[in-house]
């Protein structure tokens, strides 16, 4: 094994929620495979996202806030038909192989421990819409993962309550599009689109998509 690197990375192992029961397992890996090239394209991680076994996918930031952020971004890019859970780890990671890559260490231990902590959320009433958890390597400095884990909360919380339609504008935001323009785009009117910012908390999602993403 090579020498974990100095600088941690931030590890996103995730999974199809409800993937055994689904009625098109084919078109649902198909959908999942999509989604991920495109989110490669987009935000070129570390290390690609990619379809390890099943329903589970795993990737590699170089740092927390492109992690949050692309992990609203995939989850958006799949809902309303398909949802995620995402455990993201903060720590070293070793390179075991480079074709195809090959990774261990800290960070991905991290993030496994995160996405079984969110799926224990997930069984309780309280954090029912939990699908996304965050962890720190011990001994590693980085983000705090109580602040960073009550952000996601309220996160998921807000997404997972959204129709349709606010899920598409709320996309539409996301990738820098008015408020007019996405009347324009859903056959409504401006006036209902701020409603639905505003109303539905996407306002608050975009900002706490920002905030989120700064962190380092």
């Amino acid at each position: 094994m090579q020498d974990m690197k100095q600088t941690p990375s931030a590890v996103v192992i995730g999974d199809v929620v409800g993937s055994r029961t689904a009625a098109d397992r084919a078109g649902l890996h198909e959908r999942l495979v999509a989604v991920l090239a495109e989110m490669n394209t987009a935000w070129a991680p570390v290390a690609p996202l990619t379809v390890t076994a099943g329903d589970e996918f795993q990737g590699t930031f170089a740092d927390v806030g492109s992690a949050l952020s692309a992990s609203l971004h995939l989850r958006l890019a799949l809902l309303p038909a398909i949802d995620v859970r995402q455990g993201i780890g903060w720590g070293p990671v070793a390179v075991l192989a480079e074709a195809p890559r090959v990774e261990d260490g800290p960070g991905w231990w991290t993030a496994r421990a995160a996405i079984e902590a969110v799926k224990a959320d997930a069984t309780r009433s309280g954090t029912r819409s939990a699908r996304t958890r965050y962890a720190l390597a011990p001994e590693v400095l980085g983000p705090d993962a109580a602040p960073v884990n009550a952000a996601l909360l309220a996160r998921d919380h807000l997404v997972g309550r959204l129709s349709d339609r606010s899920l598409s504008v709320l996309r539409g935001l996301l990738a820098g599009s008015t408020q007019h323009e996405l009347a324009r785009v859903e056959g409504i009117s401006a006036s209902a689109v701020s409603q639905r910012v505003r109303n539905d908390g996407l306002g608050v999602v975009l900002a706490m998509d920002e905030e989120l993403r700064g962190i380092r």
